[in-house]
């Protein structure tokens, strides 16, 4: 639920003044006819061989190039492209490349339902924690087909909504990534903004509609009227089609995105926090005492049915981090006076640089302890088999451990001084006091991370 009607509008922050389409050779690429298709064909030519091999290829996820280059190169390398180039993925991905390319021949082009542009982001979210659920109840991860026909799935969605909606109505309103990435991008370190004195004098909204040349923006964005990145792709289209050059691109300070949300919601705080606890199950379920947790469980349930006893583990495991925020949203209640809801909406987006920070350290765990995989099986899939026994590890586990502890570190900083900004633009007078328990919360979060990681983990491949 939207709770920006009932709550104080933040002030807008000072545009960063740095323009880096000043630069010839980025706006060269950001104006050419060729930008993003140069890069969408390769892509989708991955991507296809990526399916096709976890479909037919190697029924072993140590022999299969698909598995390796889903869940051990892309998957890890995603949350980090996010907080550099904010959402500069959705502008290449092969599912958006194929959305665009069944709207062109078949679609229909229908406006977006009014349902999915109220609970889309409630859509998000369930599709992001039923897909984590399947992967450990059903083996998507290790179980190349698996993970095939998840693809294939989301693929077939995708041509769906493209023959049905118009513009890239799944990227906006259905991808589960895209949820994600939208609350990662709004701490990342890019922002495109517009010249308001142009736009003041522009009626042509050629960045919206698009010209006889190039299509309007894809994701429903009117950048005039832009208040975050949550939702840019940085396509190009708007850079492309304004006729004042009043679009810019600007390096910022990363998390400064989150410090002055004007309409927070309810549901993308909620995202934020499950992520966590998605974070912690994922990590649980790696480790060398899980068997001796899920035996445990299994007689206090009564049941070694793992559907069951995995499902009140992944309940347990999201639950407990957003109890933890409404407390602290209830804590900050009794010194700023607004809802528990209000609060949890608003500080709620102060946990997504720590949410980052834990994603990312829980997947370098994969890139750099399983990275060689990825090496390996592609030269499996060109006939050049290894020998088995090698190691996949790209630098030793003591190493991996140290960026791990420095990405928590550096995430845990990163949300106490958000909820800090967020606190002094919203509650002046109560500042101190409203700002506190999530200062707490996130370093609590923080320990258990920390705490997670220092314990032995399982590999994938």
């Amino acid at each position: 639920m939207a709770v920006a009607k009932k709550i104080e509008m933040s002030p807008n922050p000072e545009r960063p003044k740095k323009n880096l389409l000043n630069n010839k050779v980025i706006k060269a690429i950001f104006k050419s006819r060729w930008f993003p298709g140069i890069i969408q064909i390769p892509v989708l030519i991955v991507f296809a061989v990526i399916v096709f091999q976890l479909i037919a290829g190697p029924s072993e996820a140590t022999h299969n190039f698909g598995t390796a280059g889903t869940w051990v190169l892309w998957w890890p390398l995603i949350p980090i492209i996010f907080v550099i180039f904010g959402r500069l993925w959705c502008a290449i991905c092969p599912f958006a490349t194929v959305s665009d390319w069944v709207q062109k021949f078949v679609g229909n082009k229908r406006p977006v339902p009014r349902f999915l542009k109220k609970y889309g982001i409630w859509l998000i979210d369930i599709f992001f924690i039923l897909i984590t659920w399947s992967d450990h109840t059903f083996g998507v991860v290790e179980n190349p087909r698996g993970s095939g026909v998840l693809l294939l799935l989301i693929t077939t969605g995708v041509i769906a909504s493209g023959a049905f909606f118009e513009r890239r109505t799944w990227c906006r309103y259905l991808c589960f990534l895209g949820g994600l990435s939208g609350n990662y991008a709004r701490s990342g370190g890019l922002e495109l903004h517009t010249t308001q004195e142009k736009c003041a004098k522009c009626t042509t909204k050629s960045c919206y509609n698009g010209n006889d040349k190039v299509a309007g923006c894809p994701m429903f964005e009117f950048p005039r009227a832009m208040d975050s990145m949550a939702r840019c792709n940085l396509c190009g289209n708007c850079v492309k089609t304004c006729p004042n050059d009043s679009i810019q691109l600007s390096p910022r300070v990363p998390s400064s995105g989150l410090w002055f949300i004007k309409k927070p919601k309810f549901e993308e705080s909620f995202l934020a926090i499950v992520i966590m606890g998605i974070v912690f199950v994922q990590n649980i379920t790696m480790l060398d005492v899980w068997q001796e947790l899920l035996a445990g469980l299994e007689n206090f349930v009564g049941t070694k049915n793992y559907f069951v006893t995995f499902t009140i583990t992944f309940i347990i495991a999201m639950a407990i981090p957003v109890l933890a925020l409404f407390a602290s949203s209830y804590a900050s209640k009794l010194a700023n006076k607004r809802s528990t809801i209000e609060n949890f909406a608003r500080f709620g987006y102060s946990l997504i640089p720590l949410d980052l920070a834990a994603h990312i350290a829980h997947n370098l765990f994969h890139l750099l302890a399983e990275g060689k995989s990825v090496i390996f099986t592609l030269m499996d899939l060109f006939g050049m088999q290894m020998p088995d026994g090698l190691s996949t590890a790209l630098v030793s586990d003591p190493t991996i451990q140290v960026l791990q502890f420095a990405l928590i570190a550096l995430g845990t900083l990163g949300s106490i001084f958000t909820a800090y900004k967020i606190s002094q633009s919203n509650f002046k007078s109560k500042m101190t006091s409203s700002f506190v328990p999530f200062a707490v919360l996130s370093v609590v979060l923080a320990a258990v991370n920390i705490y997670l990681f220092t314990l032995p983990m399982a590999m994938r491949m």
